[in-house]
């Protein structure tokens, strides 16, 4: 069993930057994908990027130039470093760990957190 837990969220200007962390507790060692995944209101949950055991990282085409991911598998910490935010980022960020690429829209296969939230606002 995986534990995850978000952090770093918050209030911030259009424009600004902030870094989230997701914590993760448990054995991992079955683990082959790791992604952040964000929901704004009455919206599907939609990918923002995903790390792939191996090195392989994708990007979604509104994350691209802006954010980062990256993974500590030492402290088993994953990161999400976001520059030039804009409103349109105000959302509830998740992490997922899961044992297999999971490409269908909306699923929630894996193991989640619960969320942190993003709110881009002057």
């Amino acid at each position: 069993q995986v534990q995850l837990v978000e952090s770093g969220g918050g209030l911030v200007q259009p424009g600004g930057s902030l870094r989230l962390s997701c914590a993760a507790s448990g054995s991992i060692s079955s683990i082959s994908t790791m992604g952040w995944y964000r929901q704004g209101p009455g919206e599907q949950r939609e990918l923002v990027a995903r790390i792939i055991r191996g090195g392989t990282i994708y990007y979604t085409d509104s994350a691209k130039g802006r954010f980062t991911i990256t993974i500590d598998n030492a402290k088993k910490t994953l990161y999400l470093q976001m520059n030039s935010l804009t409103p349109e980022d105000t959302a509830v960020y998740y992490c997922n760990f899961n044992t297999y690429i999971d490409y269908r829209p909306g699923s929630l296969s894996g193991y989640w957190g619960p969320g942190t939230q993003v709110t881009v606002s002057s």
